[in-house]
């Protein structure tokens, strides 16, 4: 009897909330450059929230024999991020942020399975670095085009994968790690609820923007 990988498993479990992540509203006014940079900014900020929680975190668990093989510098995207909002903000960036609560409650998601489970992290990390090795890269090139951004400079450096060359292939790597996570099949069934809940709250934190910039038009 032939099974499905655990990677295809994540993908098909996943697949319909990963389809409303990409149709949201915000995406695609912010994509079809409807909304200023702006609101580009605010969803970077958005980002950071989310990252700090995810990288926070990493080194605890880089000898988990569940989390720790997923734990690559060359992923690390929080100081492109801060170079980003540096760049989007200015110098006291810091100073203006602020999380929507749909951003806090997807960036306590992500801090509590840090902190207490290794399985539901890999389901975070999964849904986030892969989608910025693949979709992201959509994302980079419209706001290169739509702000005038330097080519992969400052404004979209997150997107920005250096020590990565060949994109394709390290997703094909890190989709073998995934078919040999160290996990049985009921942990697996509950990392793949985790992926499609990441993406939920991923989309929640685009619907949230979505309400913002709507009332402040």
């Amino acid at each position: 009897m032939v099974t499905d990988s655990f990677s295809a498993v994540i993908r098909a479990a996943s697949r319909e909330r990963h389809t409303e992540a990409e149709g949201s509203a915000f995406m695609g006014d912010l994509l079809g450059g409807r909304l200023g940079v702006d609101a580009y900014a605010r969803y970077t900020e958005q980002l950071w929230f989310v990252y700090e929680a995810l990288e926070a975190g990493a080194g605890r668990l880089a000898a988990d024999p569940v989390a720790g093989p997923f734990i690559r510098p060359e992923l690390f995207r929080l100081g492109a991020l801060e170079r980003d909002l540096a760049h989007l903000r200015g110098p006291h960036w810091r100073a203006g942020m602020s999380a929507l609560p749909a951003t806090r409650a997807y960036a306590d998601r992500v801090r509590f399975c840090a902190e207490r489970w290794p399985g539901g992290y890999v389901a975070h990390h999964y849904t986030r670095y892969l989608g910025d090795l693949s979709g992201g890269q959509i994302i980079r090139d419209r706001a290169e085009r739509t702000w005038g951004f330097t080519r992969k400079g400052d404004g979209v450096r997150f997107y920005v994968f250096e020590d990565i060359p060949n994109p394709a292939a390290y997703k094909r790597s890190y989709r073998e790690r995934l078919d040999r996570v160290a996990a049985g099949e009921p942990e697996r069934r509950r990392i793949a609820a985790e992926c499609r809940d990441a993406f939920a709250m991923n989309t929640a934190v685009f619907g949230a923007l979505g309400e913002e910039y709507r009332l402040s038009a």
